[in-house]
């Protein structure tokens, strides 16, 4: 499935958090939201990317957005990961995909010179009506913020 494009309208999703609260698209009506995607719980990409994005997270915040991190990981993986590197903001566990499909963040990648599908790396930034604003799909793990903020 491709990745949702800007002006599409985001459709309604609920999954659980690293904290075990229960996240909805609907609880970010009326405020700007990003949803990050990442491959997996402490890599060292996904690591500085989310890290990256706690340093600047004032910023981002004081620019009106929130910020929703997504990965397969179990709920236990995001907790262990948020509660060592201190993450000021949800990380899904969508253990089934169901946020990873509606997004289309699951797609072909390359490793190593061999190739495989898993979850891209991949940026979405939603208007306060729940439609795509912009889409970074070159996410820089250690400037993401900055792609966000410019």
């Amino acid at each position: 499935m491709a990745p949702l494009k800007i002006g599409d309208k985001v459709p309604e999703f609920s999954v659980s958090d690293d904290r075990g609260n229960i996240q909805s698209l609907s609880d970010y009506f009326g405020r700007k939201l990003i949803i990050f995607f990442y491959p997996k719980a402490n890599t060292p990409g996904c690591t500085a990317e989310a890290c990256d994005l706690r340093d600047h997270y004032k910023e981002l915040k004081e620019a009106g957005y929130s910020l929703l991190g997504v990965s397969a990981d179990s709920s236990k993986a995001q907790y262990n990961f948020s509660k060592k590197f201190n993450f000021p903001f949800p990380l899904l566990a969508d253990e089934n995909k169901e946020v990873i499909n509606i997004f289309g963040a699951w797609g072909p990648k390359k490793f190593m010179g061999k190739e495989y599908e898993g979850i891209l790396r991949i940026t979405f930034i939603i208007d306060e009506k729940g439609f795509i604003e912009r889409v970074i799909e070159k996410v820089k793990t250690k400037e993401h913020a900055s792609q966000i903020l410019n």
